[in-house]
């Protein structure tokens, strides 16, 4: 029986590896509803709350697995519902294909119902765009973006229109009755060039005081990246993407850097005279060396990336374990380690302060103490999510990840509203794992349905809510880059342990810090998806490691002008960690 134009697309999808495909039904997109209907048993269809988590699955799914994460929508707001989460895959190159559907062939662009041209709305997010014209197209279009997909880590798009996707008579041109598409991925180990690799060691062999930046890039690196630590005698700071590179209690590491960052971090960029950058484009500039001041080697397997933030004097473009090793054959050990006993004790300063906030018993609680405290908790599978917001920083800084552990968030993007969708896909992509989730009330206020997903798929989902009434990091960004006060950032206060519960999950509440070892005791003994709503305190600064002049300027300006609970803010600040952050 001859198939139709979503059927073909379908079974080329599978045969490209794609188990998983996450969307919503709509009239423009039914006919690839039903080819997934008719292969249940090979394609996994996972039904969302709204398109955007969708298209946020799919990303999170590719970030996890390595593979095409996939993601469906109708016609019109569909598809253009998917944006979000297809920036966050292009941003964090995650080879995803999003499927969306057209109106009728011969109603497009005549202002028909929900007629948005969709191929052309995704011009820019899209390293791969087509409109598939016919059943005899549709394999090797398909084809060709899963190949684009999977090599230039980024989104590739199919647009179908309605009456297309049901189409299965359609006859192939003679030229193209003589083409073929084949179904598998061909790569190959990137390696560096030797002779770039041999400036790179004679850099990093003269310096005396190296530094290095770890990112997403770096995580299937692990080994050589430890052999390289040890043999420069350099601290490692790791991106926010990057945190699950080293665990955060490796003696080489520092722990994050940027706003997130610590007082070893801090102190490395400092004082070091070379960076070794590997598998990263942190993008806040103002927290790397100044110029001038260290000399940098960058490691990346893109080489567009080499050199975008720093200048670069060598740069090795390859897979991040082979140029490693590569470079590790090269290196002299270092016996001086004196560099590294100053981070080392600069981070053992850090973490002293931090444990000061997280174990205070004061009212109202400080956020830090239910993170801490939840962190402490992870089984030794666990996959950590994050959200977007004042929490991440607090995830970054008090959840202290260890070997075997896994770590996403919208990277780049940072978009709010990403925590939930990226739990799923864990779910999709690891089953049976443990998945700890750490969120602000604003951004399960915004994805707060997609709890409901969870639930349906019955998830060991534990799902941590910091409720401060208020977006959290605005409210910081505005009185730090700013000098304003507060504004149109408060959050509608909503019972999430309830809404859990009325959705078939289960709801705890904790606002005493004396509660909460009790309290998440008996939340994670819990089976299937469980909110945890832990009530803290809005007026707890979100402060680097260290301020600059000008952020001391601007809150002092702010809580001049009038910022609502200046006096408890100021009360805050003479408190640790931040009095040790204000210097």
């Amino acid at each position: 029986m001859a198939r139709n134009t979503s059927e073909i697309v379908v079974d080329t999808l599978h045969a490209w590896g794609v188990d998983t495909i996450f969307g919503y039904a709509g009239d423009g997109i039914n006919g690839v509803v039903e080819a997934l209907r008719t292969r249940q048993e090979r394609i996994r269809f996972v039904t969302v709350r709204h398109e955007e988590s969708a298209a946020f699955m799919a990303s999170a799914y590719a970030k996890w697995t390595g593979r095409i994460g996939c993601c469906f929508a109708t016609t019109g707001p569909g598809g253009l519902h998917l944006l979000n989460g297809l920036y966050d895959a292009k941003l964090d190159l995650a080879p995803v294909v999003a499927i969306t559907g057209l109106p009728y062939h011969d109603l497009a662009d005549t202002f028909t119902q929900q007629d948005v041209p969709l191929d052309r709305v995704f011009a820019d997010v899209a390293v791969y765009n087509a409109r598939v014209m016919g059943a005899a197209q549709a394999e090797a279009v398909t084809s060709l973006a899963c190949r684009t997909a999977l090599a230039r880590r980024g989104v590739a798009h199919l647009a179908l229109a309605t009456d297309v996707q049901e189409e299965s008579d359609d006859q192939p041109s003679p030229r193209g009755a003589a083409q073929t598409s084949g179904q598998n991925w061909q790569d190959g180990l990137r390696l560096p060039d030797p002779e770039a690799v041999d400036r790179a060691a004679e850099i990093l062999n003269g310096a005396q005081r190296v530094a290095i930046l770890a990112g997403r890039g770096a995580l299937g690196a692990r080994d050589a990246l430890e052999r390289t630590a040890d043999l420069l005698g350099a601290p490692v700071a790791k991106a926010l993407l990057g945190k699950a590179v080293l665990p955060d209690d490796h003696p080489h590491t520092t722990g994050g850097i940027g706003y997130y960052g610590t007082f070893g971090t801090h102190a490395v960029m400092a004082e070091c005279d070379a960076l070794l950058i590997v598998g990263s484009t942190f993008p806040y500039v103002e927290y790397y060396p100044k110029p001038g001041q260290a000399r940098v080697v960058q490691i990346d397997v893109d080489p567009q990336r080499i050199g975008l933030r720093q200048k670069v004097e060598a740069g090795l473009v390859g897979d991040a374990r082979a140029s490693l090793e590569a470079l590790n054959a090269r290196l002299r050990r270092k016996d001086d380690r004196s560099f590294l006993s100053l981070a080392q004790a600069e981070t053992r300063r850090w973490y002293a302060r931090l444990r000061e906030a997280e174990t205070s018993p004061r009212l109202p609680m400080n956020p830090s103490a239910p993170v801490a405290a939840f962190g402490a908790r992870l089984p030794a599978d666990a996959v950590v999510v994050a959200d977007s917001g004042h929490h991440t920083g607090l995830v970054a800084r008090h959840m202290k990840l260890g070997t075997g552990h896994d770590f996403g968030v919208s990277g780049l993007l940072a978009s709010l509203g990403c925590a939930i969708p990226y739990a799923v896909a864990a779910g999709c992509a690891w089953p049976g794992r443990p998945i700890f989730g750490v969120i602000g009330d604003g951004g399960l206020a915004m994805q707060l349905g997609e709890f409901a997903t969870a639930v349906a798929m019955q998830l060991p989902l534990k799902l941590l809510v910091l409720r401060n009434g208020a977006l959290g990091q605005i409210k910081w960004e505005q009185i730090l880059f700013l000098g304003n006060p507060e504004f149109g950032c408060e959050v509608p206060s909503i019972d999430f342990a309830k809404a859990a519960e009325a959705m078939g999950g289960r709801g705890f509440t904790v606002s005493d810090p004396a509660r909460l070892e009790a309290v998440l005791d008996e939340a994670l003994a819990v089976p299937g998806p469980v909110i945890i709503q832990a009530i803290v305190d809005p007026n707890e600064p979100l402060l680097p490691a260290v301020m600059s002049v000008s952020y001391s300027q601007h809150l002092a300006k702010a809580l001049s002008a009038g910022t609502k609970g200046a006096a408890e803010i100021e009360a805050a600040l003479g408190r640790e960690p931040s009095r040790s952050m204000m210097g």
